[in-house]
């Protein structure tokens, strides 16, 4: 798997266990709601300090966006 792929499943994972849905983290982080939606669909390649951003909206750790974790359940 791509990083880019585990980075946008990660994000997706953790935006939904924090009740996020893409509109409301968008209006909350500062990110558009189709950079959160190309960015879950592994069509983003988010810079190190994106990555910062990203973690810091959604209160965990940039390490969390981009461990490799089991993805099998990608719903």
């Amino acid at each position: 798997m791509d990083m880019r792929r585990l980075v946008g499943l990660n994000f997706a994972r953790l935006r939904k266990e924090k009740g996020f849905t893409q509109e409301r983290f968008a209006e909350t982080s500062g990110f558009t709601q189709q950079y959160v939606s190309d960015l879950e669909r592994g069509r983003r390649n988010p810079t190190v300090v994106t990555l910062f951003h990203l973690a810091s909206a959604l209160g965990v750790t940039p390490a969390e966006l981009v461990a490799a974790t089991d993805l099998s359940e990608t719903d």
